[in-house]
């Protein structure tokens, strides 16, 4: 009985998943971009993963290395009447530096790429519309891609909530890339 009941949990999907939305966010090392919006009230789930690229479930070592394409993103999960998908966007941009085309922060080369993938019609119009605000504020091109959403891989187990099982580590990493001062300078 535990073993049909184990199966049917692996397969079924969330009780929420009919009441959610989805949005996909590229901001550097995926493991930063989770906290911003695990605080969110109507966040249902953050997922660490990779998008954008041409191979099938790839690896970390895979990502990184380079020439799958791939970026690493997160996936959020929410509840579109208690927090929109404008507010995720708002939190989004407060935490990227949207003039760095060569990564973020610490993290370089592609696969830290900043980027919005969006899932719908609506989701992209939102998107280039806080685009175009943030180049007035900046009164500089704003690098950060706007593109359609491709297939979301979810990265390893181990990256998954990497903040909350390794606090320290993960403090560490965060302050010796320069994150929260860049941020700072940025958005003051």
């Amino acid at each position: 009985m535990r073993l049909l009941l184990l199966f049917f949990a692996l397969i079924s999907p969330p009780l929420w998943a009919d009441d959610t939305a989805e949005a996909i966010f590229a901001g550097g090392c995926f493991w930063c971009m989770e906290p911003p919006y695990d605080e969110v009230e109507g966040v249902k789930e953050t997922i660490s993963g990779y998008i954008g690229g041409t191979v099938a479930n790839p690896s970390y070592e895979q990502v990184v290395a380079g020439g799958t394409g791939h970026t690493e993103a997160v996936k959020i999960v929410y509840d579109p009447s208690k927090v929109d998908y404008q507010a995720l966007l708002e939190i989004f941009w407060r935490n990227i530096d949207p003039l760095d085309a060569g990564g973020q922060f610490c993290d370089r080369g592609d696969s830290y790429r900043a980027g919005i993938f969006y899932l719908n019609d609506e989701q992209e119009a939102l998107a280039r519309s806080t685009k175009a605000e943030v180049e007035a504020r900046f009164e500089k091109p704003v690098v950060t891609e706007i593109t359609e959403a491709t297939a979301f891989y979810k990265a390893e187990g181990y990256h998954q909530n990497y903040y909350q099982k390794n606090p320290v580590r993960y403090k560490y990493y965060r302050y010796r890339c320069g994150r929260d001062a860049r941020l700072d300078a940025l958005w003051k």
